[in-house]
């Protein structure tokens, strides 16, 4: 899984012929328009669960939570190590 984040107006490319745009959005809403093939199916994962009436393949659907954003003032610090590596470079 790859978790990643946009600017508004980026896009994502999956393969040579879809792209994904971000056009913004508000509170809980995100706007994308998806360009695809016709080839390609595109649903809402609330459609598919909506209209799967097995139980056992709608337990088997995949679930995707929302991470909150940590405050920065919770986020640890990382450290950072940097190591001179070349050659001839004498450290006093």
């Amino acid at each position: 899984m790859l978790r990643l984040t946009l600017a508004t107006e980026e896009y994502l490319q999956l393969g040579d012929d879809i792209k994904v745009a971000f056009l913004g959005g508000t509170g809980k809403h995100l706007r994308i328009m998806v360009d695809a093939p016709k080839s390609v199916n595109i649903a809402r994962g609330r459609y598919i669960e909506k209209h799967t009436e097995d139980p056992e393949a709608r337990a088997s659907l995949p679930k995707y939570y929302a991470e909150p954003e940590t405050p920065e003032k919770y986020r640890r610090k990382k450290n950072i190590v940097v190591k001179d590596i070349r050659v001839g470079a004498r450290t006093e």
